[in-house]
């Protein structure tokens, strides 16, 4: 093919096209988004899905949407168990060339002619059917006699309840570059698995474009993905740049899973950049980041428990993603407000309650006012307005013996609020530009799955809640120092700045 030929072929593999395939690909299939998108990544890459998760989820239906996406791919499938036989995969052998002493099969209808195979319990297998496997999925390649024949296999997608334990299948299970773990649909989205019609059969027709027996309203499925747009995407991929902030952040994780005796394998790791540059390429990237190792944990993780852990250290090492608590600034606000409520309550010196006695005058003032605010006790026939007039007494008394400050003083402790505000302000305007950054970002990634994308946009949004609830709580208490009595004629220094000592620890009162 021609460089304009395979400039058409690029072109007409638009992102928009993919995101179709995507949607018909996943139609009716709750909670497996991600899932999805790596299947079918990975199959566009020429490389091999396993899907690991307890029966009844998906799996299958999965693979045979998959088996849609993509033009001219036959279509294999088998359940295997230790008791499969090399002719249930591979094709019985060939009676004609028996005849003439040679050991060949008949392949056609079976694993060596597909394009998308499915094999469910993929580890049951025994050792003759999985040693012809290593070499057919890896290489491409199947030994038939004395021939050994290229097969048209576009991607093999692997189901298993587990992780082998056997170290001796450790090959096989390296064969399969993307691992994602499937799981049973959540609460959340437990009512829509109820209310789902028309079985699995007719959404699969959907999803293959059979509109006669389709669901209504299901997505119709575009034009599957040709071997000549497959080629291009490859072309394009191996043009795309590793940029610097991709290869950092690739050291980085090697580092961490060397650390944790879980390296990966020199092959593993140009496999995931070959998938890497795949995902770039078809959507229309020429250079790779660090938001590209979104797709490492389904790639370095050993066993499905390891996938949320690396995800975790992507989304606070990589993505940097703001946290969702501030215990510093906390305990800040939460030394003002105290500090706060002491100037607020503290007796003017030489008043009646600036005594032991008027202390307890005071106490008893406002125990006054917080009592019968629900029309008193049990039999009490009050509607409450004792109780409100008790609490304005209370307030009017506080109000005529509190102490009051002096302009300086007063001054400078909003000044000290103001300066946390700041801080918190500052906080709050990057946060916002961060989220900003990161949707941006994400508008061009087609496979970054919305649940991994809503992840990501929800720690923003926690941070923003989090630094605009600190911020309302300090505008509160720079009012309530503003609001402090003044004494005109009183000077004095500054106070000194509000110790900002641990959560619940007592603040030094001036």
């Amino acid at each position: 093919m021609d460089d304009r030929a395979a400039s058409e072929q690029r072109v007409s593999l638009t992102p928009d096209r993919l995101s179709a395939l995507i949607d018909a690909a996943g139609a009716g299939l709750l909670e497996r988004d991600t899932a999805v998108r790596l299947s079918l990544l990975a199959a566009l890459a020429g490389e091999h899905v396993l899907l690991i998760g307890p029966p009844g989820t998906a799996k299958s239906a999965l693979a045979r949407r998959l088996h849609h996406a993509f033009a001219d791919a036959r279509y294999f499938e088998r359940l295997l168990t230790r008791f499969s036989t090399p002719e249930e995969l591979f094709g019985p052998l060939s009676l004609k060339a028996l005849e003439h002493d040679r050991y060949e099969r008949l392949t056609a209808g079976f694993l060596p002619s597909a394009g998308i195979a499915f094999l469910d319990e993929v580890f049951k297998a025994n050792s003759a059917i999985l040693n012809a496997l290593l070499t057919l999925l890896n290489e491409r390649l199947f030994d038939n006699g004395t021939e050994r024949r290229a097969v048209p296999l576009v991607a093999v997608v692997g189901a298993s309840n587990e992780v082998p334990a056997d170290e001796a299948l450790h090959a096989f299970y390296d064969r399969f570059l993307v691992r994602v773990p499937v799981a049973p649909v959540g609460d959340e989205a437990f009512a829509a698995l109820l209310a789902l019609q028309g079985g699995d059969a007719a959404i699969d027709a959907a999803s293959a474009g059979d509109a006669g027996n389709a669901v209504p309203g299901a997505p119709r499925s575009p034009a599957p993905i040709t071997g000549a747009e497959r080629a291009a995407v490859a072309a394009a991929a191996v043009r795309v740049a590793l940029g610097e902030p991709f290869v950092a952040a690739c050291t980085a994780l090697r580092r961490r899973l060397a650390a944790r005796e879980q390296a990966l394998s020199d092959r593993r790791w140009r496999q995931f950049v070959g998938l890497v540059q795949t995902a770039a390429a078809s959507e229309g990237r020429s250079q790779l980041d660090a938001l590209d190792l979104w797709l490492a944990p389904y790639v370095a993780s050993a066993t499905p428990a390891d996938v949320p852990a690396i995800a975790a250290w992507f989304d606070d090492e990589v993505l940097t993603l703001p946290p969702t608590e501030a215990p510093w600034l906390g305990r800040a606000v939460e030394a003002f407000e105290k500090q706060l409520g002491i100037e607020q309550r503290m007796p003017a010196e030489g008043s009646a309650f600036d005594s032991d006695a008027g202390a307890g005058k005071l106490a008893v003032a406002r125990a006054l006012g917080s009592a019968g605010g629900d029309g008193g006790a049990a039999g009490d026939h009050d509607d409450g307005a004792s109780g409100r007039m008790q609490r304005i007494v209370s307030a009017r008394l506080e109000a005529r013996f509190a102490k009051k400050w002096s302009e300086t003083h007063i001054e400078a402790r909003v000044a000290q609020v103001a300066e946390i505000e700041a801080q918190v302000a500052a906080a709050l305007d990057a946060a916002r530009a961060e989220r900003q950054a990161l949707e941006s970002a994400l508008a061009a990634r087609l496979w970054i799955a919305p649940s991994i994308a809503q992840r990501w946009l929800a720690r923003h949004d926690a941070a923003q809640a989090m630094f605009a609830s600190f911020a309302a709580r300090l505008a509160a208490v720079r009012a309530g120092f503003a609001a402090l009595p003044v004494d005109a004629g009183a000077t004095g220094e500054a106070p000194a700045p509000v110790a900002l000592e641990p959560a619940g620890a007592a603040v030094p009162v001036e």
